[in-house]
């Protein structure tokens, strides 16, 4: 897989003026920064297939997590070039053995190539450890209280973590990190910020991430995924506690 993207170096945050207003009816000027939205277009092939809108960081593991999540590809040996234009606006990405259809693979069935996730081993002091540093904050979140959260993790190691502006996007950046840099998913964990309904279980199930961790909460149906395919599913994990539902 050939990649280039090594020219992006994006802003993030811009500073907005505004008007603070308090209850007892006293306002006073303020400035403070807030997150710049990032539009991306991505080829396949040369046919356009997704818009995406994001926080312009890891853009390279944006379009790889996606792409698996979406289950266009089933690994990085799927994707010949991948190629991000100076200004990150438009990404193309050539396919192997596609034939120029893309678009027949964009939008499988909701359960489409799931498999169930083989279990692994962990321990719940790993995952308080997460939830610890989760707690220490990150950055963009800390200047503007507008992001979500991910980290990938090995055992008690994290090795990856990033931002966005949503939790789906944040998710696939942490897998597309993982299949950058020839790292098996089947042996790590991922701690996300927001709530998990289907959607963000399906993500785990088809990457064979074994455990999805999440400060939020899931829904029932998400619970009841994560059981048929065998992913340990833990949520409302916080520095005390946590409630794991799934993957005894």
């Amino acid at each position: 897989m050939i990649i280039e993207d090594a020219s992006l170096d994006l802003p993030r945050l811009s500073t907005i003026a505004h008007r603070l207003i308090l209850r007892d009816g006293t306002h006073q000027d303020a400035a403070a920064p807030y997150l710049l939205e990032h539009s991306m277009e991505v080829y396949l092939n040369g046919c356009k297939t997704m818009a995406l809108t994001c926080v312009p960081q890891f853009l390279t593991e944006l379009i790889l997590g996606r792409l698996l999540t979406e289950a266009i590809i089933q690994g990085t040996e799927d994707v010949q070039r991948l190629r991000i234009s100076r200004d990150g606006k438009r990404a193309d990405i050539t396919l192997r053995n596609s034939h120029g259809q893309p678009e027949a693979r964009i939008l499988p069935p909701a359960f489409a190539s799931l498999t169930p996730v083989k279990p692994i081993f962990w321990k719940p002091e790993w995952i308080f450890q997460l939830a610890d540093r989760f707690a220490d904050g990150m950055p963009l979140h800390a200047a503007t209280w507008a992001t979500h959260s991910c980290f990938l993790a090995r055992n008690e190691e994290i090795l990856f973590s990033c931002e966005d502006i949503g939790r789906h996007n944040a998710m696939d950046k942490a897998i597309g990190y993982a299949l950058r840099n020839g790292i098996p998913l089947t042996d790590c964990m991922v701690y996300s910020s927001g709530r998990i309904p289907t959607d963000m279980a399906v993500k785990a199930i088809r990457a064979g991430i074994p455990v999805l961790v999440s400060k939020a909460a899931p829904t029932q149906e998400a619970i009841s995924l994560a059981s048929t395919y065998h992913l340990t599913l833990i949520c409302s994990a916080r520095r005390d506690s946590m409630r794991q539902y799934t993957g005894w």
